[in-house]
């Protein structure tokens, strides 16, 4: 690209990034609030009446025209709070104003000497504009600023001078760098942390959805068996069907070996299903525990039958528990006695994990509308570490209730212990009595 591109494409960025009026409000901050735009304010005020007095008593600048300067450098902090680019613009023109109408003074009074281009009132204000530039906008834009601020106070100083001045042009460019480099870097650190609590946020939301699906997952598995077993259970009774009927028509023979062929396809397919779900894991294809357990995948499912035995477990590991039956104790669906017992079982597990010592009252309600279980734990009897769990427990049981269209609350009581109250539904159809135990290996 030849010399005259180059500019006139570096004057195209310069008027992009410098020639813009948009607003970009301080933000409060977190512990201060709004006391740094106080501080602001009052160091403007105090920049505004320092530059007015410096100009008019030792730059010998009519009071008018100070007093316009004076409002310029001041009023450039105060607007840099909400719009930094202008406000930099504003403060070298008032820094430019100054330095010209300091000059014409110099003339006529040879001797006296003043500090020029840049006032300490304009190099203060001019600083704290900067740092508020650097603070909201590109880096690039406040080196721009920076590298214009340098050209206007190298063509003030070292290309039009004075007769007699104490020179501040090299003390306001290294200030100015500094300040930029600062405001830069502050800048910097504040995006990384937001892009840390960003990419916190997302992996925390990615984390629940992979746990949800695992908990599915694992929940899909474990009715497989409740599934495959009914589907069993049809395609023997169609098999069987015929031989029970004295003369079969065809017509009949026909349509119950339709069903029985359904049935033996539905239990191939749910094979398939279930066999690309265990080889997620396959050393635990129920995600019953830890890896190298061995889980057997033909044993069967529990139910509420082994809600005694899993208490007395759960006794023997020091934990005090109580179980209380209210109602009439009568047959469920197989998948809703499944998921009471692991409703069950992890409130169990988390009272153990999380309040060893406790007290600990399940109680299992049969009511003509459902299943109704509580699980309520009193509080440590001492301070227990923070646990490294996945946070499985809560949202499993959730998942649970949820699909078989119940729901689950879980929640701190009182006293500083937890409780954990579900309810699942019965009016599901519950297997015939003479049918075997669900989970049973299917042929």
């Amino acid at each position: 690209m030849p010399l005259a591109g180059r500019v006139r494409c570096w004057l195209r960025v310069l008027r992009d990034d410098l020639w813009t009026f948009g607003a970009q409000p301080l933000p409060a901050f977190r512990w201060l609030r709004r006391v740094p735009h106080g501080v602001l304010c009052l160091a403007a005020f105090g920049i505004t009446f320092g530059a007015v007095a410096q100009l008019a008593n030792d730059g010998h600048v009519d009071s008018q025209p100070a007093l316009l300067i004076g409002l310029a450098q001041g009023g450039a902090v105060v607007l840099a709070l909400w719009r930094p680019v202008p406000a930099w613009w504003l403060s070298m023109a008032g820094t430019v104003a100054g330095a010209v109408a300091v000059r014409e003074g110099m003339t006529t009074a040879a001797g006296e000497t003043f500090t020029w281009p840049w006032s300490p009132a304009g190099i203060i204000a001019h600083l704290l504009v900067l740092l508020l530039l650097a603070l909201r906008v590109r880096t690039r834009v406040s080196v721009e600023a920076l590298v214009l601020t340098v050209l206007v106070t190298w063509l003030l100083e070292g290309v039009w001078g004075g007769l007699s001045y104490d020179p501040t042009g090299v003390l306001a460019v290294v200030l100015s760098a500094v300040v930029v480099l600062l405001g830069a870097a502050l800048r910097g650190r504040r995006e990384a942390r937001a892009e840390l609590v960003e990419q916190a946020t997302l992996t925390a939301e990615e984390r629940g959805r992979r746990t949800l699906l695992e908990e599915r997952s694992r929940i899909a598995r474990e009715l497989h068996d409740v599934v495959a077993h009914h589907m069993s259970v049809i395609s023997i009774q169609a098999q069987v069907a015929p031989h029970l009927v004295e003369n079969p028509s065809g017509e009949l023979l026909e349509n119950l070996g339709g069903i029985r062929d359904n049935a033996l396809e539905a239990l191939t397919e749910l094979r398939r299903v279930l066999g690309v779900l265990r080889s997620e894991n396959p050393e635990d294809p129920y995600g019953l525990g830890a890896p190298g357990t061995g889980a057997a995948p033909d044993a069967p499912q529990p139910t509420l039958d082994r809600l005694g035995a899993l208490i007395e477990n759960t006794r023997a590991t020091g934990l005090e528990v109580t179980a209380e039956v209210v109602g009439e104790v009568r047959p469920y669906a197989p998948g809703v006695e499944l998921s009471a017992y692991r409703i069950v079982q992890e409130a169990l597990s988390n009272a153990l994990r999380h309040a060893p010592g406790s007290r600990v009252r399940v109680e299992v309600g049969h009511f003509p509308d459902g299943l109704h279980l509580t699980v309520e734990n009193s509080p440590p009897r001492h301070p227990v570490p923070p646990s490294p769990g996945a946070g499985h427990g809560l949202l499993g049981m959730r998942e649970r209730a949820a699909m078989l269209g119940g729901r689950l609350v879980a929640d701190g009581t009182a006293g500083g212990g937890f409780t954990v109250t579900a309810f699942l539904p019965g009016d599901l159809s519950p297997p015939p009595p003479d049918q075997p135990p669900t989970g049973a290996k299917t042929p």
